[in-house]
């Protein structure tokens, strides 16, 4: 599969490329061998900022793990990822750090997230049979990341203020409305062809219990100003992350592990997955880059919006295309698509708006690809990219229509 998108590419961004020749856009040429060496370098820039923040994550996981600490999140949330992850033994490592990675998801802890991520995925790995080929586990795990919930986006909201909206965080709602279409929407399809069955009595308590917390956290941060919000999200997130810290020095101490030996150990691992990781993600940013220098993208968003005239519909929402369009890609790419969707319609305008709701709405499932499967060395994605891109197909289709129904 990532060996056909990777050649498709690269394919579609050389018939753009001859297309623009043709219609005398000489300057695609440099733009395009640019892109190419600015990706190798970003590639290499990512993995690099990485060492650190993993080294980090991996050591404080190893002393969490012989503390006992990541064995209580285990426990919470193994009744229901047993159910998703029938393949997985009970009792089983991976379930300790994919409830820490969806936790730090749902808080928002971007900083937390990618490295509990990757310790998922790498425990995870050691139950698959093929190395080289994705489980069905580890499949749903990484769509699940795609299209995460995040219960207060702060950046979006901090990117309205920067632009003067005088309610930046009026999105909110619409935000956590698509993002769940979408996380929905791919649990769904990876059910679907996984065949796992939602319908049971364990899956139905969790799900009212999940629904029912976000409710419950909606109705109170409605009440909050933007600022309020903030400051709520920066003391919860800092709070947890300290609490996880201190919880598994304290706790290892405790039961008289050799608490520096055992980071040691850990940061060691977080170290070589770093390095790992450069050659998937040249790769992946590689053909990403070429593929934006190409135009191809401004293509797709033309054909777009002929397609919705042809038809006679409304077409304010095309404006915000591009940020939907470059999400999938890049994140950063989105963020620019955003920042000047704001800027040239206004922020508080249906395009500003809609640009907010679709960042944060899914999130970049080819880097996500790249990184989480380059961590573990698997090549062969299976039903992956399908069931992200449905995801995130669902997330820009609800946002748009979110977008129709708040600010019509």
């Amino acid at each position: 599969m990532l060996n056909r998108v990777w050649l498709l590419f690269f394919i579609v961004a050389a018939v753009s490329i001859i297309i623009q020749l043709f219609g005398g856009n000489n300057e695609v040429l440099g733009e395009t061998v640019t892109a190419l060496f600015a990706s190798a370098k970003l590639a290499a820039d990512i993995s690099l900022g990485l060492i650190g923040v993993l080294a980090l994550w991996m050591g404080l996981m190893q002393v969490g793990e012989k503390a006992g600490v990541v064995s209580l999140f285990a426990r919470v949330f193994e009744p229901l990822l047993s159910k998703l992850m029938p393949e997985v033994p009970r009792g089983h490592m991976a379930y300790g750090s994919i409830s820490m990675n969806l936790t730090a998801n749902i808080l928002g802890l971007d900083n937390a997230a990618t490295p509990l991520g990757l310790k998922a995925m790498h425990d995870l790995q050691s139950l698959n049979p093929i190395k080289t080929v994705a489980t069905n586990a580890q499949i749903l795990f990484l769509v699940l990341n795609t299209s995460s919930v995040t219960l207060v986006p702060v950046t979006v909201f901090l990117y309205r203020a920067q632009q003067g909206a005088p309610n930046p965080a009026d999105v909110f709602l619409p935000i956590l409305l698509a993002t769940s279409a979408s996380t929905i929407v791919g649990l769904l399809v990876v059910a679907t062809v996984q065949r796992i069955s939602l319908f049971n009595s364990v899956m139905l308590a969790y799900a009212g219990l999940i629904i029912g917390s976000l409710m419950a956290g909606v109705a109170y941060l409605a009440t909050l100003s933007v600022d309020a919000i903030g400051q709520v999200s920066m003391v919860l997130g800092n709070g947890i992350l300290l609490i996880l810290i201190f919880s598994f020095i304290m706790a290892a101490g405790y039961r008289k592990i050799a608490v520096y030996d055992e980071f040691i150990e850990g940061a060691k691992q977080g170290f070589n997955q770093a390095i790992t990781l450069i050659p998937y993600l040249i790769a992946m940013l590689l053909a990403i880059g070429v593929l934006r220098a190409s135009g191809a993208l401004d293509y797709a968003l033309h054909v777009l919006a002929s397609v919705i005239n042809g038809f006679g519909w409304d077409t304010r929402f095309i404006d915000a295309m591009p940020t939907a369009l470059m999400k999938p890609f890049s994140g950063s790419g989105a963020r620019a698509m955003m920042l000047e969707t704001m800027d040239h319609h206004g922020v508080d305008s249906f395009a500003g708006r809609l640009a907010a709701i679709l960042q944060g709405s899914t999130e970049t499932t080819f880097y996500v690809l790249a990184v989480y499967f380059g961590s573990v060395g698997i090549r062969n994605g299976r039903h992956a990219l399908s069931c992200g891109l449905a995801a995130d197909a669902a997330g820009i289709c609800a946002a748009i229509g979110v977008c129709y129904w708040f600010y019509g």
